[in-house]
């Protein structure tokens, strides 16, 4: 049976890694993330947020029956 020829693995797997990571870098660099609040135009409005002015209840739940 032959023997298996390991002699190029070292160089294809130290070769593969930064490749890699050269595309995930780049794959990386065009996402667009999400502006943080200091960045955003102040000029557009924020929409209505229908929890935001409102405190909301919280019921618990009854208590036990007085014996």
């Amino acid at each position: 049976m032959p023997q298996l020829d390991t002699s190029t693995w070292f160089i294809t797997i130290m070769t593969t890694l930064p490749a890699l990571y050269l595309i995930t870098q780049l794959k990386l660099l065009n996402m667009s993330y999400h502006q943080s609040p200091l960045q955003k135009n102040s000029n557009k409005q924020t929409p209505n947020n229908y929890w935001q002015p409102k405190w909301t209840k919280i019921c618990l739940p009854y208590s036990q029956p007085q014996q």
